[in-house]
C-alpha cells in the first residue's frame, strides 16, 4: 500500500472536516453573540452554552490544524515483514476472523479513512493496541487487556 497516498487521503479528510467545523464555529459564535442570546433572566443560559460550544469548536479547529501539519511533514518509513512495528507503520491484523488496518502515528488517534476499499484507523503508540503492537513483527501476536478480558491481534502484514 502506498502510505504517501494514505497520508494524502487523511489530510484531505482533515481539510474537509476543518472546513465544516469552521462553518459550524462561525454559526455558533454568531449565536453566542446575537442579540437574542442575551439572558432574559438569571436562569437563561443560552448565550453561555453557545459560548462554551464556540470555545470547544475553536479548540478542535486548533487540534485539526496541528494534525494537518503533522501529516504534512510525516516521514512514512517502509516496513517489511522482519521490521519491528513503530511509528508510521501500517499494520494489518486479524482478530476473531476479522481483518483490520491500523496506521500508527504520534497524534491523530481515532481518525479513520476509507482507502483502497479498506477502512484504516489511525492509532497512537500510547493507545492500548498501539502499545501492544510496538516492536512486534509479522506473525507476532499483540495482546490487549480490557478489564478482565484479553483480545489477541495476529499481525498479518506491515507496510
Amino acid at each position: 500500500m502506498d502510505k504517501k497516498k494514505l497520508i494524502e487521503t487523511i489530510r484531505t479528510q482533515l481539510i474537509n472536516d476543518l472546513a465544516v467545523l469552521k462553518e459550524a464555529a462561525k454559526a455558533t459564535y454568531e449565536a453566542a453573540t446575537h442579540e437574542e442570546s442575551k439572558p432574559e433572566n438569571e436562569y437563561d443560559t443560552r448565550g453561555l452554552e453557545a459560548s462554551y460550544l464556540a470555545g470547544a469548536q475553536a479548540k478542535r479547529i486548533s487540534e485539526i490544524e496541528e494534525l494537518l501539519v503533522i501529516f504534512k511533514h510525516a516521514d512514512a518509513k517502509d516496513f517489511g515483514p522482519d521490521d519491528k512495528i513503530n511509528a508510521t507503520a501500517l499494520v494489518e491484523v486479524e482478530s476473531n476472523g476479522k481483518h483490520s488496518f491500523f496506521f500508527i502515528m504520534a497524534k491523530g488517534g481515532g481518525l479513520s479513512v476509507k482507502f483502497e476499499g479498506r477502512t484504516i484507523q489511525v492509532i497512537t503508540p500510547n493507545s492500548p493496541l498501539g502499545e501492544a503492537l510496538q516492536d512486534l513483527k509479522v506473525g507476532g501476536v499483540a495482546v490487549v487487556e480490557n478489564g478482565d478480558q484479553f483480545r489477541e491481534y495476529e499481525i498479518i502484514n506491515v507496510w
